[in-house]
């Protein structure tokens, strides 16, 4: 199933929110652009999932098609944002559907192409992801998991997200480069 969602604009360019919510609905050509997406993320330096570029894009290309073949509307929702027909950017929302925290979601995966990095494109994902969260799929909250000194912290506290802890040097990127895995809780959606 896909669905459009609430278009915001910002700029001359108006991103349109997209949400997918089975395997069916991610075309070849969307799939591909989700791996070329997060290839130009990572190998960016971006904190989305593959910590050490230049990244495989074989390796890229079999976990996006993962997260696709696991796309349902209980669980798994992809949510992509298009400029002009051209992906833009996109995340995966997830819930856990054990009783005991099927009440929360986790956002994983946000990412914009490096070319409407600044436009909004990010916030408006994290933004359609929390509605779907509390409108379609009832959860409560929603939790991320975010790498400390490259700013997301602020990022996701710009969107109302809290700093709920943090494991000291638990990512080690490079020999004498480790970083703080910071939990954040957006709670209630």
């Amino acid at each position: 199933m896909i669905t459009t969602m609430t278009t915001v604009t910002t700029g001359d360019d108006t991103p349109f929110y997209t949400q997918l919510t089975s395997p069916d609905a991610a075309s070849d050509a969307l799939v591909t652009a989700l791996a070329e997406c997060w290839t130009e993320v990572s190998d960016a330096g971006g904190a989305a999932g593959f910590p050490f570029p230049p990244v495989d894009p074989t390796e890229v290309a079999a976990a996006v098609d993962r997260i696709v073949t696991g796309l349902a509307p209980a669980t798994s929702r992809l949510v992509v944002a298009t400029v002009d027909g051209a992906l833009a950017g996109w995340l995966n929302l997830r819930r856990d559907p054990h009783p005991l925290v099927a009440h929360w979601g986790t956002l994983h995966h946000v990412q914009t192409r490096l070319r409407v990095r600044g436009q909004g494109i990010g916030a408006g994902l994290v933004r359609q992801a929390r509605a779907i969260a509390r409108d379609e799929m009832a959860l409560e909250q929603l939790r991320l998991a975010a790498r400390g000194g490259v700013g997301l912290e602020e990022f996701y506290g710009r969107l109302g997200y809290q700093e709920a802890g943090r494991w000291p040097g638990a990512l080690r990127l490079a020999p004498g480069d480790d970083r703080d895995e910071v939990l954040m809780v957006l709670s209630p959606l």
